[in-house]
């Protein structure tokens, strides 16, 4: 079957392009059930993607000729075949939010650029919600056409049979169903005639040359604006500082009253609520893919969704009465089984960025050893002018080696090595593993690659990545 569909992706791509396919490579799985692929050619690029849900591809289809009329940077689909389970569409490379936030803080600060960055996302949220729902088919969206209550109780059971009872949390079957049906009652009451992009998170937010691209909307319905801003600022690895989401929503506030009217303080009660309902269903997500499905770097999500829940617990003041519902939240909080899951990283992995001009680094663990590759085989885009003052981080260096095949191939070989090792060092309770990459500079390739295995590494499995370029000082300020 990977074989047909490969060659069904490449004929799609001759016919659209006039050119064969010179290189193929498959993209990280993500939490769908969509493959996607990158391909090229001489003189083009683009994304493959397979979804055998005809639904759900509708949906996307045209909620991307919709929102690119509206001037937001959504991808452009070049070619859909007759099936309509596989279509090409534009690349918009492989930095999301979340790659560039977790990548670049330090700690639990966000950077300045970073948030202003945010801003510009919060932007574009407010052009979705108001101004996408106008003219749009919402026939066409699946599995419902609004979040009405039947969505909220799918989210609702999808939390109590994913999570708690797969965490062994107790609690009274009919009292919590009482306490969800009293809940989304609650929820309905709010405004919700506005388009709601159902998974608005860090994830499904491009990082490009250009500013925010937005991929991942063909969930979309009907519904309240406080759901997609919570699934923003309450998204769990993302780890927003508390007052970073107070500047964000009061940002978020101001925009919205340039568009429409609407009153504040109902806005913000019905907030929290949403952002109750968010949390427990990521939290359905992460049981189903983590504990059901056995996909293990799903659970790292679980401490950061727990933090967030203690927060909004300490705030939450709803008008309706959850007493049932309100005590499965808080054994959660109090849970030593998931308390563990924040203590299975005993690996440590260090990844290195170097110049050769000052040597390869020592292995300050005492063990000796590690990898050390030598990015000087690839194109250096350090030799063009206009990337000359800019780091392997940029987005314009990132487009750049994502157009190189040389970099993608010499990455996957990384990568295989990484997991052989890593998996190894996992089963031996082995403590400490390093990688370096070196490059003449240290600035362009080694950066790049070094930044590619450490977010590879970060999805994959429940260790401590370390990540440390020693001749980048400036970045994130670099000149554009």
């Amino acid at each position: 079957m990977k074989e047909k569909n490969i060659a069904q992706l490449k004929k799609i791509f001759r016919e659209w392009s006039g050119e064969e396919v010179e290189n193929l490579s498959p993209l990280p799985p993500s939490g769908s059930e969509r493959s996607y692929y990158r391909l090229t050619s001489p003189k083009h690029y683009a994304l493959g993607a397979i979804n055998r849900n005809v639904k759900e591809n509708r949906a996307f289809y045209a909620f991307s000729r919709h929102f690119k009329s509206l001037g937001l940077k959504v991808p452009e689909i070049y070619y859909i075949d007759d099936s309509e389970e596989y279509y090409l569409l534009e690349d918009f490379g492989n930095t999301t939010l979340y790659d560039w936030l977790s990548n670049t803080r330090r700690g639990k600060e966000v950077p300045t650029d970073i948030v202003n960055f945010y801003k510009k996302v919060i932007d574009n949220l407010v052009i979705f919600q108001v101004e996408g729902k106008k003219d749009l088919d919402f026939s066409l969206c699946y599995p419902r056409h609004s979040f009405d209550k039947q969505s909220m109780m799918w989210d609702l059971h999808y939390f109590k049979y994913y999570f708690l009872k797969l965490a062994n949390i107790a609690f009274d079957e009919q009292l919590l169903e009482d306490d969800f049906h009293l809940f989304s009652d609650y929820l309905q009451q709010a405004q919700s005639d506005f388009f709601l992009y159902r998974d608005f998170q860090s994830r499904n937010i491009m990082v490009t040359p250009q500013g925010p691209a937005f991929i991942d909307y063909q969930g979309g319905r009907k519904g309240a604006l406080q759901y997609d801003l919570a699934s923003l600022l309450y998204d769990a690895k993302a780890d927003i500082p508390p007052e970073t989401r107070e500047e964000l929503l009061d940002y978020y506030i101001s925009v919205l009253g340039n568009k429409i009217k609407f009153n504040e303080k109902e806005f913000r009660n019905f907030f929290s609520g949403y952002v109750l309902i968010r949390i427990m269903q990521a939290m359905g997500a992460y049981g189903f893919r983590g504990f059901y499905e056995k996909k293990e770097h799903f659970l790292k999500s679980i401490p950061y969704a727990i933090e967030n829940l203690k927060y909004l617990l300490s705030r939450l003041n709803l008008p309706v009465s959850l007493p049932t519902l309100i005590d499965a939240l808080y054994k959660i909080t109090e849970s030593k089984k998931l308390q563990e899951i924040s203590n299975t990283a005993n690996l440590t992995v260090l990844i290195t960025s170097f110049s050769y001009r000052r040597g390869i680094p020592v292995d300050t663990s005492g063990h000796g050893g590690g990898f050390v590759f030598d990015c000087r085989c690839i194109h250096n885009p350090g030799r063009y002018d206009e990337y000359k003052d800019k780091t392997g981080r940029h987005p314009d260096v990132i487009a750049f080696f994502e157009r190189q095949n040389e970099m993608d191939n010499f990455l996957k070989n990384v990568f295989a090595l990484a997991d052989q090792s890593v998996q190894k060092y996992l089963k031996r309770d082995f403590k400490h593993l390093m990688f370096n990459f070196g490059c003449t500079g240290g600035q362009h390739r080694s950066v790049y690659c070094a930044e590619k295995l450490a977010s590879y590494l970060r999805k994959q499995y429940p260790i401590n990545v370390v990540l440390k370029h020693q001749e980048v000082l400036t970045w994130p300020n670099e000149k554009e």
